[in-house]
């Protein structure tokens, strides 16, 4: 079964006076909604744009695995366990908050930031902070999230080329860039499908185009 959730369904948050504009594809905030709380292991997936200067203040998370993707700009992050990196795109950031962590995100750099976050609820809690940057991950390149059970799959499309779907319990296809056709739907920048026991499914770029692929089996 296939959900498809459009980029103009998603909810609309951040502070746009402060430079910050966030779209949530899940119940969020002060948007609650109890028949969108999760997708899988998927808790949130947020669409954030920072302008120059602009970004969240030191801010406390705890048992959720976040996976950021910038698509433009310069994001720079520190955390209460000294880490400080400066994310770019290409790069896939993980923050493991365990049983707590403090962090904070802003867009330093000279241009606009426009990123991806998003949260998975690990398989258990508790642990240690864990965080890592993968810089230039490779196009189909897997990147695992055991904690979550969870598996992300960045797939970089022509027009008319086309990958395969994993097949999984869950899959939670996001188009970052571009448009894709999916079993006969057409996703454009922000779209997202929601697939439930994904078999032999296959993406089409009609242009050029990026997405971001949970393989999700919670195990």
């Amino acid at each position: 079964m296939m959900d498809i959730r459009r980029a103009e369904e998603r909810y609309r948050g951040g502070d746009p006076a402060a430079g910050i504009e966030s779209r949530h594809a899940f119940s969020f905030g002060p948007h609650y909604d109890p028949d969108n709380l999760r997708f899988g292991a998927v808790i949130a997936c947020n669409e954030e744009r920072l302008a120059p200067g602009a970004g969240f203040d030191e801010h406390p998370h705890s048992h959720t695995e976040i996976v950021t993707w910038v698509v433009e700009g310069e994001l720079t992050h520190r955390d209460s366990t000294g880490h400080e990196s400066v994310v770019r795109h290409g790069d896939v950031q993980r923050l493991s908050s365990a049983g707590g962590v403090r962090h904070v995100e802003r867009n330093d750099g000279p241009g606009p930031l426009t990123f991806v976050q998003m949260w998975l609820a690990p398989l258990r809690p508790g642990g240690d902070p864990y965080y890592e940057v993968v810089h230039g991950i490779a196009d189909s390149t897997p990147y695992a999230v055991p904690e979550a059970g969870a598996m992300l799959h960045v797939r970089r499309l022509g027009a008319g080329e086309r990958t395969a779907v994993p097949d999984a319990a869950y899959a939670y296809v996001h188009v970052v860039r571009g448009e894709v056709r999916l079993d006969g739907e057409t996703l454009g920048t922000g779209d997202a499908a929601r697939i439930t026991d994904a078999k032999g499914l296959e993406a089409e770029g009609v242009t050029e185009a990026e997405l971001l692929v949970w393989e999700m089996n919670l195990t």
